[in-house]
């Protein structure tokens, strides 16, 4: 039993780690830099730990900047207040999300540009067979732990979260971060700030705070409020594996 919780905790904060670092962070806003090597290293690393639910880079990136540039409007790709409930708001970002992919859906020339693509790793990782592959390979781990190591059956549960990561961690945080919480600052929109302490998404629920300071690395404002990832941040820059840019 212990071994299945350990399992989904590292896919949870593994997935997560890489959606706030490498294609938020990096992707989306261009936080710092890093040379090709690393930049094949978290690219591919995304794709081990979203798997089945693996997001593109470009997709990601574009999306993100619709989402700053039209906060909490119509044009907003994944707005809470748009939309009637969490399902319809993902279905509609889904939708957005797959015209962006697969260029059918026009974008403005200010968010297309300045975001790492590695084509090869694009095909595989987008292809039905890798997701089909990743939730099997998921769908095998449950089976022998319930066999070999007396997992109880209700852990079964847990398989669509590990289906679904990536756009689960995006619907809580485009759902919650601008619905529930407090704001510091007046940005014009909804955005709020949902924990003092984002242990569970790793600062991504400082959504009022990065809204005012999109490219600020700390998504935390006040001296309460504490974002797990900017400290990983600086031991990387420490570690000359990404450079933080002055």
């Amino acid at each position: 039993m212990y071994a299945v919780i350990a399992a989904f905790v590292a896919h949870w904060y593994l997935s997560l780690f890489c959606q706030t670092f490498f294609l938020h962070r990096y992707s989306a806003h261009k936080m710092f830099t890093m040379n090709k090597f690393w930049e094949r290293f978290f690219y591919f690393l995304t794709y081990l730990s979203q798997g089945s639910s693996y997001l593109s880079p470009r997709a990601y990136a574009i999306l993100h900047r619709m989402h700053h540039a039209f906060s909490d409007t119509e044009k907003d790709p994944h707005s809470p207040h748009n939309t009637n409930n969490v399902f319809s708001m993902m279905w509609q970002t889904k939708e957005i999300y797959l015209g962006v992919l697969s260029r059918k859906r026009q974008v403005e020339a200010r968010f297309e540009k300045d975001y790492p693509v590695w084509e090869f790793l694009e095909k595989l990782a987008g292809s039905w067979a890798s997701r089909i592959g990743w939730g099997a390979l998921y769908s095998v781990f449950y089976i022998l732990a319930f066999v070999y190591l007396d997992m109880h059956w209700a852990f079964f549960f847990l398989l669509p979260i590990h289906f679904l990561m990536g756009p689960i961690h995006g619907a809580i945080v485009n759902w919650g971060g601008h619905k529930y919480g407090y704001q510091n600052f007046d940005n014009h929109d909804k955005s709020k700030n949902s924990l003092i302490f984002d242990f569970f998404m790793m600062g991504e629920l400082f959504q009022n705070n990065h809204h005012k300071l999109p490219n600020r690395l700390n998504f935390g404002a006040k001296w309460f409020e504490f974002d797990p990832t900017y400290p990983i941040i600086k031991v990387l820059n420490r570690l000359r594996i990404i450079e933080i840019k002055k």
